[in-house]
């Protein structure tokens, strides 16, 4: 299962790979945004630990380490 998340410029690309019933490892990965060039060759999946997850979990945890991820990157948004 795939999904895309728009955040702050840039899509969180979350993959959920079937690793027992109902269970999912998970791995996003962070594409596009006029900043790219930061990461550089590091531009690669990154895989969740601690799992597996349930579906919903797993996007969630895949969604909210991405947006912590562009955070870092970018610093705070103006909103915050």
């Amino acid at each position: 299962m795939y999904r895309i998340i728009p955040y702050r410029g840039f899509e969180i690309h979350v993959a959920l790979a079937v690793s027992a019933e109902d269970l999912y490892d998970v791995t996003f990965q962070i594409k596009g945004g006029g900043n790219l060039g930061v990461l550089g060759a590091r531009g690669h999946g990154i895989k969740i630990h601690n799992g597996p997850f349930t579906r919903r979990w797993s996007y969630l945890i895949a969604e909210s380490a991405g947006q912590a991820a562009i955070d870092a990157l970018l610093g705070p948004s103006s909103a915050d």
